[in-house]
């Protein structure tokens, strides 16, 4: 930040980072210490499809319910100390959320101007965008949205930040938006405090970085992160705060006397938490990773500087929802001797009787070797062989596979048990990512009943990209290795982007990501992860973070709702990752 900066900046804090986070979280952040803006991220790309399914059982269930419990406790707080709530919880439904706001707003007798943002549910449009000649093509798979046959259940395209500018600007205390971009919560309430152009890339590509660390919650603040002996306490872990500049710098920070961490570490975790290169797309600017400064600044503070920007692209994404098929799962327990030989026969003799595994449009099998020898208890003889399978006939995968599933009880190996009863098949959900013109988006912001249009931010065709940040990298000796851990060195932090799985992985200083760089190949990836194999991955480096960002296309097929893995979310790869045992560096170590 600059000096003229530093005693003008705007403190925006997170309350959430997903639907059913903290409840207590929004009052705390309000009454621990100052905060500008209270900010909340409520929205997955699997949250879309949840609420469908509520709000066909309930009209109201469109949106994230539990912002309007947070707000009866903490709204005429934020009133009385001019605290601007700002969130994207309303889901399918911002203005059926900003309706019954008001209703708890008239019952405890306050006057909040509540604005809400509409313009992202594209479900009604789908037909006359195709006529346009918007094809909704999957991102990854090429195919246009009418050869999906399947009935789409939701249909939003990421909005920007400019809408919340406009609201602040007209005094609004509360916006609520549905598919705002997660990050956009942060760089309208930072454009509106700074009066930011459209083009100030850089200056918005800092609040976008900013709003990329603090929206999932305490994800920056310790949680999740890999090395764990360095988080102080793990109890009441406080959520993260930004300190934004004019100049688009900010200070990563958390209240005082809350659990957690504030670092480098915990923070680059965040930054690498589902991206795919160096360049992070939003609606209001691309935010270029590889340029990022980021320091210690002080206990519990990590100062970003430096970040550039580019002009958006001339298309927004647009999260697609599709009735998927059905799926079903059992998980048998095989105990003490001989436990491979049994899960292979159980495995044969279910799916013999079945039919075979070709009738199935997908099968997931898999033993979890957790057996002891010689054991000392019952349990420690266990292993489980974990049993998935999806198909679009709800009968094949549900009576009929449990069906016979519940006749080899009696019938098949030795000690054969379940961990649950058999169930019925459950629905999933498809997710289709695509994307649509920019220029078809109708984003409105709607406060005291008036509509205001917010024109999209389109592309700069002779824009010239910038540089990635240069970062000096030492040659490392490998004569001497001693064989450990990857993890004893490097951190790591995967999730999920829709049916693709990333992966981020880095290095404390210059010299242990020197070897991650030379090391860490796809092809080694691939080598250390079998499971990886089959799948094609992009490589990407962020030598400024000291880290390597893998994107695995497919590893989840279409998506959370819709997966049979053990793990549909991958979030447990980086920590897979780092137990893998390699030959490290002498000299690093």
């Amino acid at each position: 930040m600059t000096d003229k900066g530093k005693n003008l900046k705007l403190i925006v804090a997170n309350c959430s980072g997903f639907f059913g986070d903290k409840i207590t979280a929004a009052r705390e952040m309000i009454e621990g210490g100052p905060v500008d803006v209270l900010t909340g991220d409520y929205l997955a790309e699997l949250t879309m499809a949840i609420l469908m399914k509520r709000r066909l059982k309930n009209p109201k269930g469109g949106y994230a319910n539990t912002f309007l419990i947070q707000m009866e406790h903490i709204m005429a707080q934020c009133l009385d100390q001019q605290i601007k709530v700002v969130v994207n919880a309303g889901g399918l439904d911002p203005r059926g959320m900003a309706e019954d706001l008001q209703l708890i707003a008239d019952k405890l007798g306050l006057d909040p101007k509540i604005a809400f943002i509409e313009g992202d549910d594209l479900l009604p449009r789908l037909a006359e965008l195709q006529e346009k000649g918007e094809s909704f093509s999957h991102l990854d798979k090429d195919i246009p949205l009418t050869e999906a046959k399947a009935k789409t259940l939701t249909a939003n395209a990421y909005l920007g930040g400019w809408g919340i500018t406009q609201a602040l600007k007209q005094g609004a205390d509360i916006i609520i938006g549905g598919r705002i971009a997660d990050a956009s919560l942060v760089v309208g309430p930072a454009a509106w405090k700074f009066d930011w152009q459209k083009n100030d890339w850089d200056k918005l590509a800092g609040a976008v970085v900013a709003g990329h660390i603090i929206e999932c919650s305490s994800q920056a603040t310790g949680g999740n992160y890999s090395f764990i002996e360095e988080v102080p306490s793990f109890k009441n872990v406080g959520f993260p705060i930004a300190e934004i500049y004019p100049d688009g710098s900010s200070v990563i920070t958390k209240h005082p006397d809350t659990g957690g961490l504030v670092s480098v570490g915990t923070v680059t975790a965040q930054l690498l938490y589902e991206i795919k290169g160096p360049g992070y797309l939003t609606p209001d600017v691309i935010a270029r990773f590889d340029t990022i400064s980021i320091t210690q600044a002080g206990p519990d503070q990590v100062a970003i500087q430096d970040v550039k920007g580019e002009p958006p692209t001339a298309t927004s994404k647009v999260c697609i929802n599709n009735v998927g098929g059905f799926k079903n799962t059992m998980t048998i327990i095989l105990t003490g001797l001989d436990v491979v030989k049994k899960g292979k026969l159980f495995e044969e003799i279910l799916f013999n009787s079945l039919g075979g595994k070709q009738r199935f449009e997908e099968v997931d099998v898999h033993l979890f070797r957790s057996d002891q020898p010689d054991p000392v208890c019952n349990e420690d003889a266990m292993a489980y062989l974990r049993i998935a399978v999806k198909d679009k006939d709800p009968k094949l995968v549900g009576q009929e596979f449990t069906s016979r599933l519940n006749e080899l009880f009696l019938s098949s190996i030795p000690g054969f048990t379940t961990t649950t009863q058999p169930t019925k098949a459950s629905p999933t959900i498809s997710h289709w990512p695509a994307l649509v013109k920019s220029k078809y988006i109708n984003h409105i912001m709607v406060m005291d009943g008036q509509e205001t249009a917010i024109a999209m931010t389109l592309p700069e065709p002779d824009f010239i990209s910038p540089a990635p940040k240069e970062v000096a990298l030492p040659l490392i000796k490998t004569e001497k290795t001693v064989s450990a851990p990857l993890g004893r060195l490097f951190a790591a932090r995967s999730g999920d982007k829709g049916g693709n799985a990333n992966l981020g992985i880095w290095g404390k200083t210059p010299q242990t990501f020197s070897f991650l760089k030379q090391f860490l190949t796809i092809e080694k990836l691939k080598d250390l992860l079998p499971d990886l194999q089959e799948f094609e991955i992009e490589r990407y480096e962020l030598c400024n973070l000291l880290a390597l960002n893998f994107f695995i296309k497919g590893f989840l097929g279409n998506g959370i709702a819709d997966s049979i893995k053990s793990d549909p979310q991958a979030k447990t790869l980086g920590e897979y990752l780092r137990a893998k045992i390699i030959d490290l560096p002498e000299s690093i170590l």
